[in-house]
């Protein structure tokens, strides 16, 4: 993943970001550093088939102020509100940088990412308020919901402004449990910080794995035998097929037709079974290591037929009810148009019709390429078909991925450097950049595909009715954890 770094100033990072972003590069992760070599920020950009760009700027460590790229990008407007939450730094010409990571009971001046910011402070009751914008007009009421919510869901609060049960407008408030991971891994080894990137969401432990793993080995320029890579593709497609697959029992469960939850849940238990015989692990933790991939064994084809039976008579099933179908079409649209203003990744940027994947937009050599799977009618139904056809593509890629495997290999993690990793996950892309000095960790930025698209719910929901609101948000189905960092 070894690309381009461009080392500029404040007034040429407008112009490099605006050509970088009109030549198909996306804003993939902002980082900032603030330590006794300066305050620098760190722009990522990746494009399909292409080498990686990286724009690093250095910034007055006194004013603190940077230039806004929110005219151009609604990524580049999230990560600057980031930044100003967590470093202090002002985007001088942002739009409306209010609070995006802070809540009020943190202390105005207080940004805990800053050089010498010192331990947590005592913090305020939260009792200001959140500033909701308000919608007016006759019969307009607000429906608050969360942030603590029925069952082992995460903490997030939805409020809803709606006329009878039509959805007008739809914000959520997360941060509730950020957790301040990038702080907690400085001065840690890399092994350390593996442990911890694998943990940074439940269920995408490979996906942050490798992509912190590919960070370090781009950061110290390891290379790796294409054997290493199939072990490695065997356990992120498996964790791929065990998501997916519980999501089309949920979605189908979502609108009343329970026999396919259950069916799903049955399902689930034998892949995370197969997982617990093939790596030790029933989600696929400690597989991933600089340098290789512990694997026990692999999928057999006899194992891999069954599942992919087991999947395509649970989907048929389910889309042969009339009661379905008409739930899951039309409904929680998200246009194309809009997957592109907001930066939208992964399936339900697919399932919008966006023909994006890192498996195939950023290879590896040794690893079968899934054929990449899109949609275009960008509603429940588009996000359902994305999964369905997601596992056969998975299943193939398993297929070509399980003759490479056999024994681990390990590689040293000492060195320094920087680097950036991207895997796609079952969500979509997770992309973290690391700098390491004698082989410890001194700065770790983590983007989960969910920060990214946690804005398109509130799209997609545009218009729609109070009910469907449990749907939309499991067809989307985005990590609280993974964004609350």
């Amino acid at each position: 993943m070894n690309g381009e770094t461009r080392d500029l100033g404040p007034g040429g990072l407008l112009e490099a970001a605006s050509a970088l972003l009109q030549s198909g590069y996306r804003l993939a992760l902002v980082a900032g550093l603030d330590d006794e070599r300066g305050l620098r920020v760190n722009y990522s950009f990746l494009a399909p088939g292409r080498d990686p760009v990286e724009l690093r700027v250095t910034l007055d460590q006194q004013t603190r102020r940077g230039v806004s790229l929110a005219a151009l990008s609604f990524p580049a407007s999230r990560f600057e509100r980031e930044l100003f939450d967590l470093y202090g730094i002002d985007p001088v010409g942002h739009p409306q940088r209010r609070p995006l990571v802070r809540h009020a009971h943190w202390p105005e001046a207080y940004h805990p990412m800053a050089k010498g910011a010192g331990p947590a402070p005592t913090l305020h009751p939260d009792d200001g308020g959140y500033p909701f914008i308000a919608v007016e007009g006759p019969g307009v009421y607000e429906i608050p919901v969360g942030p603590v919510h029925a069952g082992l869901i995460e903490p997030g609060h939805f409020r809803f402004s709606v006329v009878g049960e039509t959805i007008l407008k739809m914000k959520a408030r997360l941060w509730f449990t950020h957790k301040g991971i990038e702080r907690l891994v400085e001065g840690k080894s890399v092994e350390e910080v593996a442990r911890v990137a694998e943990r940074i969401s439940g269920d995408s432990a490979v996906a942050h794995g490798l992509a912190f793993t590919r960070a370090v080995e781009d950061a110290l320029r390891i290379t790796l035998a294409p054997d290493v890579e199939a072990r490695r593709a065997v356990a992120l497609e498996l964790e791929r097929l065990y998501n997916h697959v519980s999501d089309l029992g949920a979605l189908a469960n979502d609108v009343g037709f329970g026999l396919a939850q259950a069916k799903a849940l049955t399902l689930r238990e034998r892949l995370l079974r197969l997982n617990e015989r093939v790596s030790g692990r029933r989600l696929l933790r400690g597989v991933i290591t600089v340098g290789g991939a512990r694997l026990l064994d692999a999928p057999t084809g006899t194992e891999l037929d069954e599942i992919e039976a087991r999947v395509a008579e649970l989907t048929a099933m389910t889309l042969a009810q009339s009661i379905v179908v008409d739930r899951f079409t039309g409904t929680g649209v998200l246009s194309l148009e809009a997957v592109r203003e907001l930066g939208v990744v992964g399936l339900v940027a697919r399932a919008s019709g966006l023909d994006l994947d890192a498996r195939r937009d950023h290879p590896i050599e040794g690893v079968t390429v899934a054929p990449v799977v899109v949609a275009t009618s960008g509603d429940v139904l588009a996000r359902y078909q994305v999964r369905r056809d997601e596992v056969a593509a998975s299943l193939a890629a398993l297929r070509g991925a399980v003759a490479g495997v056999s024994t681990f290999h390990l590689a040293g993690s000492s060195g320094s450097g920087a680097g950036l990793g991207v895997v796609e996950g079952w969500r979509g892309p997770v992309v973290h950049r690391v700098e390491l000095l004698d082989g410890r960790v001194t700065r770790l930025k983590v983007v989960d595909p969910s920060f990214l698209n946690w804005p398109a719910l509130a799209v997609a929901l545009a218009d729609t009715i109070v009910p469907d609101f449990p749907l939309v948000n499991k067809s989307f189905n985005l990590s609280y954890a993974g964004n609350d960092l």
